[in-house]
This record gives C-alpha cells, sequence and structure tokens, in this order.
C-alpha cells in the first residue's frame, strides 16, 4: 500500500471513530413496562400481595405478548434473525438482537455465515446475484476470473474492511459482494 494509500485509511478511520464512541456510550433501553411492573411484584414483603401483584402482572404482560406489545424471544431466535439479517445496513435497534455488553456482544457478533447457493444468475453488467438459503441475495460487485456458482455448491460470506464483504463459493477465490435484499 502506497503513502497515499495509509494517509486516505487513517483519514477514514479518523472520521468514522467519534461516531463508533458515541454509540459505545449509548444508555441502555430501559425494560418495557409491563415487565418492569412484573419484576417490581418482587419487592412486596407481604406473600399475599406478592401473589396478587405476580397474577395482575403476569396477565398483564401476556396481554401485551399477544397485542405484540411486547416481543419474548430466546438467544435462538436471536441468532437465527442476526444470520438472516447478515450483510444489511440497518439504522440502529438498540438491544433487539441482544445486549451490548462488551465481552458478551463481542463474542456473538456475526462476521461470517455459511450457506448453500439456491439460485444464480446475472445483472445487466454480467455480475453474479447469488441466492442463498434463506432467500438473501447477494451481488458480485467487481469483476473476477472466477467460475459460475452452481446451485448446490457451499458458500461463505464474511465481513471485510469498510463495511464490505467478501464470498468465497466452494472454496474458489473470493468475491466481493454487496446484500440486496
Amino acid at each position: 500500500m502506497n503513502k497515499f494509500g495509509i494517509a486516505t485509511a487513517f483519514v477514514i478511520g479518523a472520521m468514522l471513530a467519534p461516531a463508533a464512541w458515541a454509540e459505545k456510550g449509548k444508555e441502555p433501553q430501559a425494560r418495557p413496562a409491563a415487565f418492569a411492573k412484573l419484576i417490581e411484584c418482587r419487592a412486596i414483603a407481604d406473600s399475599v400481595a406478592r401473589l396478587a401483584c405476580y397474577d395482575t402482572q403476569t396477565a398483564a404482560l401476556d396481554e401485551a405478548e399477544r397485542n405484540s406489545d411486547v416481543m419474548v424471544v430466546d438467544r435462538q431466535q436471536i441468532k437465527k434473525a442476526r444470520r438472516s439479517l447478515f450483510g444489511l445496513e440497518l439504522p440502529s435497534i438498540g438491544g433487539m438482537f441482544g445486549k451490548d455488553n462488551g465481552k458478551a456482544a463481542a463474542e456473538e457478533e456475526l462476521t461470517s455465515i455459511e450457506s448453500v447457493v439456491t439460485k444464480v444468475s446475472a445483472d445487466r453488467y454480467g455480475m453474479y446475484i447469488i441466492t442463498i438459503e434463506g432467500g438473501a441475495k447477494w451481488v458480485q460487485t467487481e469483476s473476477s476470473g472466477s467460475r459460475t456458482p452452481k446451485v448446490g455448491q457451499s458458500i461463505k460470506i464474511k465481513k471485510a474492511l469498510f463495511g464490505s464483504y467478501l464470498a468465497s463459493v466452494n472454496d474458489q477465490v473470493s468475491i466481493r459482494v454487496r446484500r440486496l435484499n
């Protein structure tokens, strides 16, 4: 990399750093009211009153969940959602897909996915459009001498520098791709 490339990378990194720091310093989102009220029942000393509180608040939480005012998901559902959204540019949605609590969030960050090619086509410029299991579509962004991907072949897509992605079909040379849908 020449001096100009190094200087450009440094300037871009310096411009992006304040935004990353601001995101890290965000306050955690408050619990939904229906859930918070249920948790507050634990503080009631009288067991009859505490049980009445639990009964009332669990009914309210159940109703909120049935009306889609509150969503209850487990870790597996979060992982599945993260996988299906891999490669999409989404606005910040707080703790919707897991709490941002340092080490745990870093361990759960999705940096690559492995799947199977389910469809291959070409856009008007001759770039491959690769559909993988689950329906995610990825388009090749740079010309390469790689062989045409085929349905049924394995594909690994991983994060690269500056928000880009690389795809390797059947362990061939990686091609630069971006998510379409």
